[in-house]
């Protein structure tokens, strides 16, 4: 057998390996969040954190933030370090650097505390390392060069992103967009098979379907086409906000304590609670409601504005969630506003307010990550509508050139990257 041959060949079975490991650590993480969720609201299901009383809304966050940063600020600063940042620093390094065991149990149990204490920040950020970090084990384990390395890392990241939406395409892009590692025929197949393996495993052991409801719609009429680009161009502005948000928070507020930047992002967050509790936690229940067009204008406007304030300060504020899901949310509630406002001037030929909001959300995913193409493709997969390609690539490509025109090549990540100090980058 050829050397070469057998060499991609065992990195591709390594790789199927990987994908299932982070497929695994992810759906323990996913259920890990549930259970916390179902002690702390058993009268509701999923994040159910309206049924809380306004007291409650304010000191959940604020306790959670409080211990969450008091045990952070007990470990050395390098062992802080999680998310995808977190991997993206790892991966930027010069030789071989591996993701840490610890790391991984802080931003697993950090994360879990944070989402079920309310904190307006989601699972899939955190199941990008959890997944990337799983995969770097078996490298590790193994005694594998650094280039096996990295391609197993890029697997395991992929992995993660298939389990948490059953998009293993999206996954595979995610990990060339985001994580920006090269592509290569014979080293991205251990990618692809580790990106089917996420979502064959997240299939078969999630008890619930891990993408959204979509309803198969298509434009109702070509003047449609307009109102693509005013939402694509209405979301780059809010993706701009929400980045610009966020890294001055942490510019501002690098060099604090956990304690103190933890809590701070709770009160902020339960104080927005006090107005639209759906914020809370990674208020996926109420996207589904936008994406179904059942949402009503005047709870969307008000989402939209508080979800995003509430995310941009929790990431600014460094607490241990990922921004993915919140921009999903915060895109769905820009496409819902503005498919609720053409139904209410009583245009009957325009597509629905779940379309808008279905398309809405892979145009600020797209433009907040500089992921376009991984947008656009889990949209395909979320919704298997061929007829939403052409105005989501529309909307998608006018937010994509909307933040760049405002904050250049960077995505969200490469600007928290360059926000912290150097001697917390370095760490």
């Amino acid at each position: 057998m050829d050397h070469d041959y057998a060499a991609s060949l065992r990195l591709t079975l390594l790789g199927a390996v990987s994908g299932l490991l982070a497929a695994l650590v992810v759906l323990a993480f996913r259920s890990a969040i549930e259970w916390g969720q179902w002690l702390l609201l058993p009268a509701a299901s999923g994040d159910g954190y309206e049924v809380l009383s306004p007291a409650a809304r304010l000191a959940l966050p604020l306790a959670a933030g409080l211990l969450l940063g008091i045990a952070f600020d007990l470990l050395p600063r390098h062992r802080r370090d999680v998310g995808v940042n977190h991997v993206l620093k790892r991966l930027q390094a010069p030789g071989r650097e591996r993701l840490p065991l610890v790391n991984m149990l802080v931003q697993f149990f950090g994360a879990v505390v944070a989402i079920v204490g309310g904190h307006s920040v989601d699972r899939e950020g955190p199941a990008v390392h959890l997944g990337a970090g799983s995969a770097s084990f078996v490298g590790s384990w193994l005694g594998l060069d650094a280039e096996e390395e990295r391609t197993l890392l890029a697997a395991g990241a992929a992995a993660a992103i298939a389990a948490a939406f059953d998009t293993p395409l999206a996954g595979v892009v995610f990990s060339i967009e985001v994580l920006r590692i090269r592509y290569q025929v014979t080293r991205f197949l251990p990618v692809i098979v580790a990106a089917v393996m996420g979502a064959m495993a997240s299939r078969v052991l999630s008890l619930d379907d891990p993408g959204f409801p979509v309803v198969p719609e298509h434009l109702g009429s070509h003047w449609e086409i307009l109102a693509m680009l005013a939402l694509g161009g209405g979301i780059g502005l809010l993706a701009v906000a929400f980045s610009t948000l966020a890294v001055r928070l942490l510019r501002a507020t690098g060099r604090w304590p956990c304690s103190l930047t933890f809590s701070l992002a709770g009160l902020i967050t339960g104080l927005l609670a006090l107005w639209t509790p759906q914020i809370m936690g990674i208020s996926y229940d109420t996207l589904a409601i936008m994406l179904l067009g059942e949402a009503q204008l005047v709870l969307v406007l008000p989402l939209m504005a508080t979800k995003l304030i509430a995310t941009a300060v929790s990431i600014g504020l460094r607490v241990p969630g990922g921004l993915i899901g919140p921009t999903l949310f915060i895109g769905g509630a820009a496409g819902s506003t503005l498919g609720l406002l053409l139904a209410a001037a009583g245009i009957e030929q325009a597509a629905s307010a779940g379309f808008y909001a279905t398309i809405g959300m892979a145009a600020m995913m797209g433009a907040t990550l500089r992921a376009p193409l991984a947008a656009l493709t889990a949209l395909l997969e979320l919704t298997a509508n061929p007829n939403i390609i052409l105005p989501g690539m529309l909307a998608v490509a006018t937010a994509e050139l909307v933040s760049r025109a405002w904050r250049g090549e960077r995505s969200v990540f490469d600007l928290l990257l360059n926000a912290q100090p150097i001697d917390i980058r370095k760490s």
